[in-house]
This record gives C-alpha cells, sequence and structure tokens, in this order.
C-alpha cells in the first residue's frame, strides 16, 4: 500500500505538532517555524475551510495515510450509527500498526508500521504484514520470537515497563490482547474529529 516517503520532520513543522511521535523533533523546540524559507512570515489568519483543512491533514499524517486511504476510513465512519467522528477515530485506533505502537512495542508509528511490513507481527498467531488490518476483540498481538529478543526491542519495554496503556489494550512482556473497542477520551486529546466530519461534509 501507498505511503508517503518524503521528509517527516517537515510534515510536523507544516502542523505545529511532533506527528513522529520522536522525542528530538524539531517542532518540540520553542518557537520553532513551519517549513520552508520564508516560514515565519508566512503565517497568517486560517480561513474556517483552512481550519477543518489543516486539522484533516494533521490526523491523516499522524496515522501515516494518503487521502484516499483517509478518505476511505471517513466513509466507514459515516456508515456507522455512531458518530461519524468518534468511529472514524476509533477505527484509525484499530490498524495494527497503531495497536503495535500503542503496545509500547514501537518508538513511532512509522516504526510500527516497518515492523509490521516486514512480517515481525503476530496477530492470534498468525503473520500479518497488511499495516491496515483492522483488529478486533479478543484478538492477540505478538512480536516473533527473534524480534522480541531485539536489542531495542529489549530496551523500549525495559523502557516503557511502567507507562500506563490505554483501557482498551492488555500487555504483558511482548505480547498485547484487545479487551475492548477504543473509547474517544483515550485519544489524542489534541484532535478535533467535529472539524474533519465539517470538512467532508461541505
Amino acid at each position: 500500500m501507498a505511503r508517503y516517503t518524503g521528509a517527516k520532520h517537515k510534515l510536523c513543522r507544516r502542523e505545529g505538532i511532533a506527528l513522529c511521535g520522536l522525542p528530538k523533533c524539531p517542532v518540540l523546540r520553542k518557537n520553532a517555524p513551519p517549513p520552508g524559507q520564508h516560514g515565519q512570515k508566512g503565517r497568517r489568519k486560517l480561513s474556517e475551510y483552512g481550519v477543518q483543512l489543516r486539522e484533516k491533514q494533521k490526523v491523516k499524517r499522524m496515522y501515516g495515510l494518503l487521502e484516499r486511504q483517509f478518505k476511505k476510513y471517513y466513509q466507514l465512519a459515516s456508515a456507522q450509527r455512531s458518530s461519524t467522528g468518534e468511529a472514524l477515530l476509533a477505527l484509525l485506533e484499530r490498524r495494527l500498526d497503531n495497536v503495535v505502537y500503542r503496545l509500547n512495542l514501537a518508538r513511532s508509528r512509522a516504526q510500527a508500521r516497518q515492523l509490521v511490513s516486514h512480517g515481525h507481527v503476530f496477530v492470534n498467531e498468525k503473520k500479518i504484514t497488511i499495516p491496515s488490518y483492522n483488529v478486533k476483540i479478543g484478538d492477540v498481538i505478538s512480536l516473533s520470537a527473534e524480534t522480541a529478543n531485539l536489542d531495542f526491542i529489549k530496551k523500549l519495554t525495559e523502557e516503557t515497563k511502567e507507562t500506563k496503556l490505554p483501557s482498551w489494550l492488555k500487555k504483558k512482556a511482548t505480547v498485547g490482547k484487545i479487551e475492548s473497542l477504543p473509547k474517544r477520551e483515550e485519544f489524542d486529546v489534541d484532535i478535533n474529529e467535529r472539524l474533519i466530519v465539517e470538512y467532508y461534509s461541505r
């Protein structure tokens, strides 16, 4: 499946948040300017449409999707009976690459996507190489024995041992389980899904 392969930090600077999930992201520096030679001078007040577009772009890039993929998720969410915005975020959270990231088995969603694509991740003891695979309640996510013994995985597991997981996930060592469906209060707080719904409802 297609994915963005350009400069990651450029997107972080454009949206003003650390989309890459890395602690040394340039956008975390004080007064980090937007991308481009004249980024600092190029700031201007956004229109209502511009605000909606930026929110859509931010969430799309946060989960590492291209426009066609993201719009497909929106269409699936709009067909559900629940709130379209919350359904959209729930679908994105249940992507396998995101679940690997949420289980602290990768430092970023990009790294989690790579682990899945390279065949290091198993769902119910079956190798899955599709990052967009949608997990279900009861699914067990694990790493291959070789991957679980890699130094960076051991170090990450040790570093995140005390990190609190979302309530819909359960984890022991490098094995996780889907306990329930994701809840809105556990999604990233700086996401305004209403703006995304308004964007696609124009």
